[in-house]
């Protein structure tokens, strides 16, 4: 074990954390550290023992923040409280999702994922589909976001991707943690295979392996596989395999895209063609990873950390 690379990475991870005014607990450190494998005896022992971690960083009530953000701590506890009561309308609504014609798969993601909801209170979700079928299934999720809606329910599912598709492309920092922070609440078969497919998570992340423990405690639900999907389901997926819902997925796909492609916002980070649906409009991972690079520089840890994440993204599969 390289200390010197651990007390590094140590830091860059509370940095990256402190982007999203998030402090952490040792377990999630572990959980998320960037670029290094260890374990959480090794993560404290860094903490303790580590030049950098011993400069940059505090630890008090059980939180790890950067020096000087030690008020993080009493906003996560708000947030987390905000996020419990949401929660359950999540598993409620994800469950639903993923009863829909065609639908393989849902996920938490954004801040709700990780219980860090501060004043957006819409719960966002990945749907993974049947290929072929995949704006089909987001008309219907369209459906459901009314239905929720006129219960004060704001339902988000703006990332669809069929299931022939699971691989992301974007292979950075951000899109690492989304991946590994995500909670399954349907089709853990899915899950399990899109965590597989996207193994080069393994390289920026290596200890953030299998589904993060809120996925356990919050929706269990989402262990089951959909490999079962019930006799009514698949008698009405075999009726929308017609020849005329294939003519309407075109025109519903097409119909869409010209109007997302008129759409003002932020492009980086948005998407669109048959396998796939992503509107992300506000550009948040990339700012986001501007945010952490500045902060980054602001430390002096700029080479170093140019150094770990290359290293990092060299060992990718």
């Amino acid at each position: 074990m390289d200390k010197d690379r651990l007390d590094l990475a140590v830091v860059l991870t509370t940095v990256y954390a402190d982007v999203f005014d998030y402090p952490l607990r040792p377990e999630e450190l572990q959980r998320y550290l960037i670029g290094q494998r260890a374990s959480l005896d090794e993560v404290c022992e860094a903490l303790t023992c580590g030049r950098l971690a011993r400069e940059h960083l505090n630890q008090a009530g059980g939180y790890i923040t950067l020096r000087g953000r030690e008020e993080l701590s009493a906003v996560r506890k708000a947030r987390q409280r905000t996020a419990a009561r949401l929660w359950p309308a999540a598993v409620h609504y994800g469950k639903i999702l993923g009863r829909l014609p065609f639908v393989r798969m849902t996920a938490v993601t954004g801040a709700l994922a990780v219980s860090n909801v501060d004043g957006r209170l819409d719960l966002d979700f990945l749907v993974v589909t049947e290929p072929g079928r995949l704006w089909v299934c987001r008309a219907f999720g369209i459906l459901l976001v009314r239905h929720a809606q006129q219960r004060n329910v704001l339902l988000c599912p703006n990332y669809y991707l069929a299931e022939n598709r699971l691989q992301i492309n974007d292979r950075s920092l951000y899109t690492a943690h989304e991946l590994a922070q995500m909670v399954p609440v349907a089709g853990m078969d899915v899950y399990e295979r899109m965590r597989a497919v996207n193994d080069w998570t393994r390289a920026l992340l290596p200890n953030a392996l299998g589904a993060p423990e809120v996925g356990v405690i919050q929706a269990s639900n989402g262990r089951h596989s959909t490999s079962g999907r019930g006799l009514l389901r698949s008698a009405v997926e075999t009726g929308l395999r017609a020849p005329a819902v294939d003519r309407l997925e075109r025109w519903e796909m097409e119909r869409k895209i010209r109007k997302f492609n008129n759409q003002p916002g932020d492009r980086a980070e948005v998407n669109f063609g048959a396998d796939w649906c992503k509107g992300h409009f506000d550009g948040h991972g990339r700012r986001a990873l501007a945010a952490f690079e500045a902060r980054v520089e602001r430390l002096g840890l700029a080479q170093e950390a140019e150094h770990l994440l290359q290293g990092a993204l060299e060992g990718m599969p």
